[in-house]
């Protein structure tokens, strides 16, 4: 006898878009050189989620964009715990000298766990390093993040947290909108109350928030490619 298995909770998801789904976004996608700098977001670091392919948010962003081009290069450079100084002086010329046609810069997160965490530092340190990169002619996207103290209150909330992400989010998009880069608005999205989208430590992504987290960069990739085409039909 046999039995037929039912489908994953991925595919059942109803915040994480099929490949094919996410193949209709990016099926005129031009990018073939895809950059990530960062932190542990960046690098990968997460939970298994039962149901949930082990494939953080970049990976699946990179194996998107090789089933329009299979030539694609990818470079990430994340590594974990580094604030976003750290993360400029570390990985931001090895990036451009990389030179992506599409990057991402993720970090900040850790600045804000720091007694004396300065808006303006931070601000600076993302400024020069999406400022460069758009410079380079790289297509630039960044994110917001979620509240964590109120997903996890009795554990994280008070202390200030909330104001410090709220203040880290302003500026991120302070940034993006200086330099014509593209947000992915986790801070707004529909699961950024759900504690199945983070890790054990309540900090980091599980494996159902990557798949998230890449199915809301589909989202807005495909909304820049149709802006794209409407300017180009326009001329």
């Amino acid at each position: 006898m046999t039995t037929t298995e039912g489908p994953t909770a991925e595919e059942t998801d109803a915040h994480v878009l099929s490949p094919e789904d996410a193949d209709r976004l990016l099926s005129d996608a031009p990018w073939t050189r895809f950059a990530v700098i960062g932190d542990s977001l960046a690098e990968g670091l997460g939970d298994s989620s039962a149901g949930y392919a082990d494939t953080p948010w970049a990976d699946r962003v990179l194996e998107a964009l090789r089933r329009v081009d299979p030539g694609t290069e990818y470079l990430n450079l994340g590594v974990r715990h580094l604030k976003a100084a750290e993360v400029r002086t570390g990985q931001l010329r090895e990036a451009l000298d990389f030179r992506p046609d599409l990057a991402s810069v993720v970090c900040g997160g850790n600045d804000l766990l720091v007694r004396d965490f300065s808006a303006a530092a931070v601000e600076a340190e993302l400024d020069a390093m999406v400022r460069q990169l758009r410079e380079s002619g790289a297509v630039v996207f960044v994110f917001t993040i979620q509240d964590i103290t109120k997903v996890f209150p009795e554990q994280l909330g008070g202390g200030g947290l909330s104001g410090r992400i709220e203040v880290f989010n302003d500026l991120v998009r302070k940034v993006a909108a200086r330099h014509g880069a593209l947000v992915i608005d986790m801070w707004a999205h529909p699961t950024s109350r759900s504690r199945s989208v983070f890790s054990a430590d309540m900090m980091h992504a599980s494996m159902r928030g990557h798949a998230v987290l890449a199915s809301a960069v589909f989202a807005q990739l495909g909304w820049y490619l149709t802006t794209l085409r409407g300017q180009l039909h326009s001329h």
